[in-house]
């Protein structure tokens, strides 16, 4: 949520309108460089993910006094009311259920046990740096672990969405921010490092690969026949169709909540009283019923893209809310991601022994996860440019369970740290 102004703004930049413009502009640069105009910036964002940039490009406006992130009206209702939930829909009516499960039981068993190695992950390291450090975990910790979670089980969407049901902090949101960024990339870079020995090492373990050449071959075909380029009907369609699921679940959302404030136990504790948190649910839940219907094809047609398009936009209005001077206060909230890692990786490499798994089981298992549809198609592409389907499905599915299942997880957390 926005931060409320405590005394008049000394920004430079005071118009919402001007302060629109000048988000946009941002992403349209940053997005640009990130193309690769130049052998420069080529190698730049090879080492600079370009969502890092979207966060802390914004807050360095906020720092230094350009703009008040805190006291506009850009961010809310414009980005989390009304941006979110749309690009929930649109990445969630996506999912290919049947196709998923025709990619075998071992993948999918692989890519849940990623989930609960996350799921577990943020229990343990909660708990050891509660013996260890009590300070890392006081307070709103537990609040930004869980929107991490949203993040390393489903994708940024996820995570702004818990943002925004437990109302985090901006710049708490923030440092874990970084943590995700940091702790996921080199983890991703690792998994990219793993994708060119992947022949010798499953050699090496006897993992059996039938069903994944079989696959290739099965989601090379389906490429090629569904491609196409979106016409500007299917856009008008897509951008009808995301909005008019924002209108149907803030309708339904206020008396729903209402009810639930009036005849629920604990609802306040749950946030069921929040009309925020059933825009939430029922977004994905709208999103997720059309994906069982012929709207799906939109996904030819980029539905996903413009869903990301809105979520990154959303992102860079979070990022103007942070301040760098408060943001290396808390050099401890990198040791929970590490261990809280290691215990993901813990989890599903056993997993992936347990049933014989292929290393690219393994690697678009936790990638699903950990990075989502924004990056499990770069990992799966690792392994086979036809693979890249693989970890947009997955990822999908991240997105789809990824908010209630770090919600249920943030309240585990709250339990822990006594509130």
């Amino acid at each position: 949520m926005a931060i409320e102004a405590t005394e008049p703004s000394t920004a430079l930049i005071q118009n919402d309108i001007v302060l629109f413009g000048l988000i946009a502009g941002t992403l349209g640069l940053i997005f640009w460089l990130s193309s690769g105009p130049t052998p420069f910036w080529k190698k730049f964002f090879a080492w600079v993910p370009a969502l890092l940039l979207c966060y802390f490009i914004p807050a360095f406006y906020n720092t230094v006094g350009l703009i008040d992130g805190g006291n506009n009206s850009l961010y809310n209702p414009v980005a989390s009311r009304v941006l979110l939930p749309a690009a929930l829909v649109l990445l969630t009516l996506s999912v290919d259920l049947k196709g998923i499960l025709k990619l075998g039981p071992k993948l999918l068993f692989v890519f849940c046990a990623g989930t609960v190695g996350v799921v577990l992950g943020a229990i343990v390291s909660f708990q050891l740096m509660q013996w260890i450090h009590p300070p890392a975990v006081a307070g709103d910790t537990w609040k930004g672990m869980a929107a991490l979670s949203g993040s390393w089980i489903g994708g940024g969407a996820n995570m702004v969405a818990i943002r925004e049901v437990y109302a985090v902090d901006a710049t708490l949101f923030g440092q874990f921010a970084v943590v995700d960024v940091a702790v996921a990339s080199l983890w991703m870079a690792t998994l990219l490092f793993l994708s060119g020995r992947s022949a010798r090492l499953d050699a090496r373990s006897g993992a059996d690969t039938r069903a994944l050449d079989e696959m290739k071959e099965r989601i090379a075909a389906y490429e090629a026949a569904n491609a196409r380029i979106p016409s500007l009907s299917d856009m008008m369609v897509i951008v009808g169709l995301a909005f008019g699921a924002v209108g149907l679940a803030h309708a339904v959302a206020s008396p729903l909540a209402a009810w639930c404030a009036a005849h629920v136990a604990n609802a306040s504790r749950y946030s069921l009283d929040s009309s925020f948190v059933w825009v939430v649910v029922l977004s994905t839940v709208i999103g997720l019923g059309l994906s069982f219907t012929r709207v799906r094809r939109l996904e030819s047609a980029g539905a996903s893209r413009v869903g990301t398009m809105f979520l990154y936009f959303l992102i860079a209005c979070i990022g103007m809310q942070m301040d760098f001077l408060q943001l290396a206060a808390r050099p401890e909230l990198l040791a929970i991601g590490v261990i809280w890692m290691l215990v993901h990786i813990l989890v599903i490499w056993v997993a992936a022994k347990l049933v014989k798994a292929p290393l690219f089981y393994f690697a678009v298992g936790s990638q699903g996860n950990i990075g989502a549809a924004a990056s499990a198609p770069v990992v799966a592409a690792a392994f086979h440019p036809s693979l890249a389907p693989v970890g947009v499905l997955l990822g999908t599915v991240g997105y789809a369970t990824g908010t209630v299942i770090a919600y249920g997880l943030g309240q585990v957390l709250r339990s822990m740290a006594g509130q």
